[in-house]
């Protein structure tokens, strides 16, 4: 539009280019405002979020730390349960080894034979501490699951599955067999 038509129209062109400069200027600080307050609180999001990785991360180490030493721990714990087993067993064996190095020492046969008889005695009383029971005594019946048959006979005076002769106790602590009983059953 020319000046004189928006003389015409009214209006005084100087002033209305006057009011168009600073609708401009005013849209554009506020478009220039805009973006600065839209980084600044990405910036604030951004540190809270460092922030927030940092804690998580210094929890996450501390936390394997913990699981690291506990599992070290644990470790130790173990060992030192199985030695002081090991040792206690090791102490109530002692005594068995005494008596056949007594037995051992005797040139009689009577005393050796009472040092052995003494040296069995010994063992069926530790084995009874550590509360291991013996069994495959002959008359028992045969059961798989703490037998091993290596031999069979015929006998019709015994019953079926019975143990006849053995060969090798067995021996067994609670429901674990720590050595199944050699023995010869009736078929």
């Amino acid at each position: 539009m020319s000046e004189e038509m928006k003389k015409a129209k009214g209006k005084d062109p100087k002033t209305e280019e006057k009011n168009e400069e600073p609708l401009e200027e005013k849209l554009k600080a506020e478009f220039d405002e805009k973006p600065k307050e839209d980084v600044e609180k990405l910036k604030s999001e951004i540190e809270k979020l460092k922030a927030e990785l940092k804690e998580k991360d210094d929890r996450y180490l501390r936390m394997a730390a913990e699981y690291d030493n506990f599992r070290k721990r644990s470790s130790a714990e173990k060992d030192a349960v199985y030695d002081n087993a090991l040792s206690d067993t090791v102490k109530k064996l002692l005594p068995m080894i005494d008596n056949l190095e007594r037995a051992v020492a005797f040139d009689d046969g009577e005393k050796v034979k009472e040092g052995l008889q003494m040296t069995l005695k010994t063992t069926a009383t530790v084995l009874s501490d550590l509360r291991v029971e013996a069994f495959g005594a002959v008359g028992e019946t045969f059961n798989p699951a703490l037998h091993n048959a290596v031999m069979h006979e015929e006998n019709p005076e015994k019953g079926e599955g019975e143990i006849v002769d053995v060969f090798q106790k067995g021996y067994k602590k609670g429901d674990k067999v720590i050595r199944f009983a050699m023995v010869k059953t009736v078929n």
